[in-house]
């Protein structure tokens, strides 16, 4: 395991590469700390377990339409350029006989953002995550987010957006159910 000081010790290292002439300046001498400090923050996902963000659930009382908690914001770090990637996810499923609070929902979303990644991971362990602990009768996450490595570096594209979708269950085997999800998702926002 690397220490904290190990940590900072290599971001001086890089940000020497980055500058050149070392990191003496003023704007730069506490960056090292405040750089792991942000870290523990960016990738607390790592110190998460999914059993615990979904373990307290609560009886359906026969409910068995589609629960959907849509446009949840996240932030998440590319792992193969370390460049951020934003957007938001639609987390949805059909109960049998156990729900769960919805803020485990952006929780579990979260948990998974924030980790080094890739957008088809996150999408897909959510919906691994919310099988094992819900079995429900359906679920379905669909993922849109913009990617700091396709809008920095290399194409340069700002304006495109990466859609996944993980379909489980009877979101995946009916039609009518997918039917039904994309109308919600698309519905206009309530008032605020």
């Amino acid at each position: 395991m690397v220490s904290e000081s190990e940590a900072q010790e290599a971001i001086s290292t890089i940000l020497e590469y980055i500058e050149g002439d070392g990191i003496g300046r003023e704007g730069l001498l506490n960056t090292p700390s405040r750089v792991v400090n942000s870290w523990k923050e960016i990738f607390a996902g790592y110190r998460q377990i999914p059993a615990e963000v979904l373990e307290s659930t609560f009886n359906a009382e026969g409910y068995d339409g589609i629960v959907l908690l849509r446009d949840i914001e996240f932030h998440s770090t590319c792992e193969h350029h370390l460049q951020p990637f934003t957007g938001r996810a639609h987390v949805a499923y059909i109960p049998v006989e156990r729900i769960v609070g919805i803020s485990k929902l952006a929780r579990i979303v979260d948990l998974h953002a924030r980790r080094l990644q890739n957008q088809e991971r996150i999408t897909k362990c959510i919906a691994d995550d919310l099988e094992t602990h819900l079995k429900p009768l359906g679920t379905a996450v669909i993922i849109e987010a913009s990617h700091g490595c396709m809008q920095c570096r290399g194409v340069k594209k700002q304006n495109s957006i990466m859609t996944t979708s993980a379909m489980r269950g009877v979101f995946f085997d009916k039609n009518e159910a997918r039917t039904e999800l994309m109308q919600l998702i698309r519905s206009a926002p309530l008032s605020r």
